[in-house]
């Protein structure tokens, strides 16, 4: 292997993660190396979360974020507290600012291990989020699965959190739903030019909402950090719940606080695995033999 980088293997919450460091290179993550790394078991990921040197000033890092299947995606919040938990740890820095195709970010170590993200300001325009024909509100669009008169899901919440999501209400469990059915057919639906995320959540107090998502350009996580985001300021904005809430994805509980000047902070905590190193063009790895399994 040539060009090696080092990695970490990391989850937030079950969001599998691998932090790429890409600090003092000029090449990239390629595609092909992100799907090689994806049909690896011990490397399977939803996201990596590529570290670059800071392009622009006053920002700690670029981070490039990756997807399963070689795509981009313009956010990822299990992802970013991953981030700065290998860098909070080679550091001792607490407090960064990072930079990603969505725009800028800050984040922090709290004293407890536990990350909080500033994942920005929500998006409800339809152009901004996007979708293919105009919604005047999009708190809830025309969109459904199964029989006309007896959709299984309808009428989502769309909003962007830096990438688009589609929120469906459920009153039901949402286990009870075949997501990994439904998921890749509204993921890759017409009114979705650049396809979605899709949740299913139930709220279950004002303060509290369970969500599955489909994750797109992954599949089905364990752990999705802007859907979870985008669950709670869309259930804040139908006046189902408080604009604070816990929001327990299948690998844990989140909080998600919708605060005043529109900014959406998501707070949680990040796992580490095991390191390594890989050659960013093809995917080849091998495993750091001190770290743990």
């Amino acid at each position: 292997m040539s060009n090696l980088a080092p990695f970490a293997k990391m989850n937030g919450l079950g969001n599998e993660i691998v932090v790429a460091d890409m600090r003092g290179r000029t090449g990239r993550v390629t595609p092909a190396a992100a799907i090689a790394l994806n049909a690896d078991p011990a490397t399977r990921f939803d996201q990596i979360m590529a570290i670059h040197d800071a392009r622009t000033p006053g920002t700690a890092n670029y981070v490039e974020i990756i997807n399963s299947d070689g795509s981009m995606a313009q956010a990822c919040g299990n992802g970013m507290r991953c981030v700065v938990q290998a860098l909070a740890a080679e550091t001792g820095q607490r407090v960064f600012t990072f930079e990603t195709i969505a725009g800028i970010l800050t984040a922090k170590e709290h004293e407890d291990g536990l990350i909080s993200v500033d994942m920005g300001v929500p998006k409800f325009g339809w152009q901004d989020i996007p979708l293919s024909e105009e919604f005047r509100d999009t708190r809830m669009i025309e969109l459904q699965i199964g029989p006309i008169d007896a959709p299984v899901l309808h009428s989502p919440s769309v909003a962007s959190m830096g990438n688009p999501h589609a929120i469906f209400w459920v009153e039901n469990d949402v286990w009870s739903y075949d997501l990994e059915r439904f998921g890749p057919l509204l993921e890759n639906h017409p009114i979705f030019p650049e396809r979605a995320n899709i949740t299913i959540a139930q709220v279950t107090a004002r303060g509290a909402m369970t969500i599955r998502t489909w994750e797109r350009g992954a599949g089905l996580t364990r752990a999705c950090g802007s859907a979870a985001c985008a669950a709670a300021v869309s259930a804040a904005r139908t006046r189902r719940t408080d604009r604070v809430v816990t929001v327990t994805v299948p690998g844990g509980p989140l909080l998600i606080e919708w605060r005043d000047d529109d900014h959406v902070v998501m707070t949680g905590p990040a796992e580490w695995e095991f390191s390594g190193i890989f050659d960013p063009e093809t995917g080849a790895w091998s495993r750091d033999e001190t770290s743990a399994a």
